[in-house]
């Protein structure tokens, strides 16, 4: 389960930056060309950008800490369905997908099990 979710993290990561800079093409065409929201879109693409790279460093330590990377891919999934909505259409839910499985192998690890 830790091996699908570092592929799963890793995949949605990379997806969720070509959104991002997906949001930050359109943002930029849409602020040179002074549309209303222009310079808003450039803004929500940055903040995904962001976020996908948290969602990379999440799949990135899927094996070793899945714990933390669960809750790092899933902030990152739903973090950019928020912001560019439909430019994370593919990454996020890989990535909502990814955390979930981290944190379900993070529950049935042996480490996480408190020795009595």
């Amino acid at each position: 389960m830790k091996i699908a979710a570092v592929i799963l993290g890793v995949i949605g990561g990379i997806a969720g930056l070509l959104g991002a800079l997906f949001a930050l093409f359109v943002g930029g065409i849409g602020a040179t060309f002074g549309a209303k929201d222009g310079g808003e879109i450039m803004w929500l693409g940055l903040s995904s950008l962001l976020l996908s790279l948290i969602g990379i460093t999440g799949g990135a330590l899927g094996i070793a800490k899945p714990k933390a990377a669960g809750y790092m891919m899933l902030l990152a999934g739903i973090g950019g369905l928020i912001t560019v909505s439909a430019a994370y259409v593919i990454g996020g839910p890989l990535l909502i997908v990814g955390g979930i499985l981290a944190l379900a192998a993070a529950r049935k690890s042996p480490e996480s099990v408190a020795i009595q």
